[in-house]
This record gives C-alpha cells, sequence and structure tokens, in this order.
C-alpha cells in the first residue's frame, strides 16, 4: 500500500482551509477524499465506510474535532482508525482530550507539507502492520502493562500494542493498582501516562526502581505535561523514555523496539 491509495476524511468548514489541504495531500498524490463541513456528516459516513485518516479542524459548526475523536474511539470500527487534528487552538481544555485519544498528530495553521508527510506516511506504517498482522515471536511473547486513568488512552495503546502482535497486555488504572498487579506478574515493559490520581506515573517509576523482583524493566512513560521542572524531575527518577502526546505509531514501535529488543 502506498499514499496514493489513502481514504482521507476532511472534515474543515473553511472551504478556503479545505483547499490548501486537499492541494497538499494532492502533492503526495492522494485523491481519495471526502470532504465535510461539519462533524455530524463525518460521523454518519464513517457508518457506511471506515477511512484510513481523519482529518478535522477543532472549531465546527456542530461540534469540536475533539468530539469528533471521542466518537470514534467509543466505536469499534473506527477504534484504529488514524485522527489528525489541523487547528491553531492552545486551549488545554480542547487539545488534552485529543491527546488522550491518540491523534496521530496535531498540526498549527499553517503547517508544512513535511509535517504532514510524517502523519501521512506514520498512518501508512500503521496500516501496512495491520494488514500484514505482525506477528513476530519476540512482540508475540512480550508482556506489557499499560497504565493510565484514561480509558480512551489505554484503548489506543491496547490497538498500537495489538497491532504489533503483543498478546499479552494487563490495563491499570493508575499507579496504585498497576505497582499491585506488577508485583504479582513479570512484565517486559511498563506504559504509563504521568498525571494520574492516587500513584502519578513519576510515583510509580520509583516503586518499580526500588522492588527487588523486576526494578531494570523498561518504563516509557507518556504525558502532556508542560512545566520542565516536572519533567527533568521524571527524567532524574530513571525514566528509560519520556514521550510527549500525541504520539505516531511509527515513534511508539520505534521507541518499544529500542527498549525492549535493542539490548537483548
Amino acid at each position: 500500500m502506498n499514499l496514493s491509495n489513502l481514504l482521507v476524511v476532511l472534515v474543515e468548514p473553511s472551504k478556503t482551509q479545505r483547499t490548501i489541504i486537499r492541494n497538499h495531500l494532492a502533492n503526495f498524490e492522494i485523491s481519495e477524499i471526502e470532504e465535510y463541513d461539519c462533524g455530524q456528516d463525518c460521523l454518519d459516513f464513517m457508518r457506511h465506510q471506515v477511512p484510513d485518516i481523519v482529518i478535522s479542524s477543532m472549531h465546527l459548526p456542530d461540534m469540536t474535532g475533539t468530539d469528533i475523536v471521542c466518537k470514534m474511539r467509543e466505536d469499534e470500527r473506527l477504534s484504529l482508525t488514524t485522527f489528525l487534528l489541523i487547528s491553531s487552538e492552545t486551549h488545554y481544555r480542547f487539545l488534552e482530550p485529543v491527546r488522550q485519544a491518540g491523534a496521530i498528530g496535531i498540526l498549527p495553521k499553517p503547517f508544512s507539507a513535511k509535517d504532514l508527510g510524517k502523519v501521512l506516511h506514520s498512518t501508512l506504517d500503521y496500516i501496512g502492520d495491520h494488514e500484514r498482522e505482525v506477528s513476530d515471536e519476540e512482540f508475540e511473547s512480550l508482556s506489557v502493562l499499560i497504565v493510565d486513568d484514561s480509558k480512551v488512552s489505554r484503548r489506543y495503546f491496547k490497538n498500537i500494542l495489538g497491532n504489533l502482535g503483543v498478546s499479552t497486555l494487563v490495563e491499570a488504572e493508575d499507579g496504585a493498582e498497576a505497582y499491585e498487579i506488577f508485583q504479582k506478574q513479570h512484565f517486559d515493559l511498563v506504559v504509563t501516562d504521568f498525571n494520574m490520581p492516587n500513584v502519578d506515573g513519576k510515583e510509580l517509576l520509583e516503586l518499580i526502581r526500588q522492588d527487588q523482583r523486576q526494578p531494570s524493566v523498561p518504563v516509557m512513560m507518556v504525558t502532556s505535561e508542560q512545566n520542565q521542572a516536572s519533567l527533568a524531575a521524571i527524567e532524574s527518577s530513571g525514566v528509560s523514555a519520556l514521550l510527549k502526546k500525541p504520539l505516531t505509531y511509527d515513534v511508539i514501535k520505534r521507541i518499544i523496539i529500542e527498549l525492549v529488543f535493542d539490548d537483548h
């Protein structure tokens, strides 16, 4: 499969902006584009056909781009569909749910063709692995603990890891529950959010590093935290990889390979 085979759903109320995005897509030889100026028409289309990627603005006449991606993640048929937000919005209240839902990217207006190309190629990698039903024995044998208070985020990582072939996936809603599970079961990788109730990601990381059974297990922490002091504190606590949301499929795959397999 190549970029020209992608089916794109474009949701943008501005005709001018739709033209700009369509022209960018044409540069990648993408011509199969369904265009809508409101969210509900987009959702109605996706009831009958699953696209490869949804590209949406934030503010639409009837809803937001956040609403679209959250509704997609609630639908099993659309839970694997990549979502790209193109918006000049900077408010945490709007952007955080999009990051939590596993958007493949958030591009500002204006954006470059290079930035769009990275997202499109990541989508292609994601679809390619899914269609090949990756079943490498090394991935199949992994046991991964996913820790996040957001059910949507946990589902996103389950989809990504399942796509890579990982079959043993255990979920926890916060660091406290995760550490209870961690004490009873062996894991090859822990994927955790930072901001969580009860025991947050940093506190969980410290508990893991002090644990006698498996203190050196790779811990990949994902966050939308912007405070540099908090990020520095996480890095000094022995995190294996600290990644900022949103994350693309190819980045997640590369980091897991580096953390789990490159040392073997």
